[in-house]
């Protein structure tokens, strides 16, 4: 948790110095957490073997840091809201029916 704290806080400074909190909406936040996401999947396009892990890693960071920056001006405990979820799925996909299958809860 510390480290995670630290992070934010290198964040926040990096965004601060450069006066672009006007910029990180959240809005604009989400946008640019798809629009990472997009540059993750660009490196996949023409299969794995093509991959650029260099490139995989710095996409990897911004959408971390975008997220990062959307729970923090939502105000959102990102570890707490992650395990309320895995709680929520181990409920909705119980293993003896959701094992090696991917069917949506819904429908199993």
């Amino acid at each position: 948790m510390k480290e995670l704290n630290s992070i934010i806080e290198k964040l926040i400074k990096f965004r601060d110095d450069r006066d672009w909190k006007q910029f990180h909406t959240p809005d604009n936040l989400a946008k640019s957490i798809s629009i990472e996401a997009n540059e993750l999947l660009e490196n996949f396009q023409w299969g794995s073997q093509n991959a650029d892990i260099e490139n995989i890693k710095e996409e990897v960071a911004d959408i971390f840091g975008y997220l990062l920056l959307l729970c923090e001006e939502l105000n959102i405990n990102l570890l707490e809201v992650t395990n309320t979820k895995i709680k929520l799925n181990n409920e909705k996909y119980p293993v003896e029916k959701s094992f090696g299958n991917s069917t949506k809860y819904n429908k199993l």
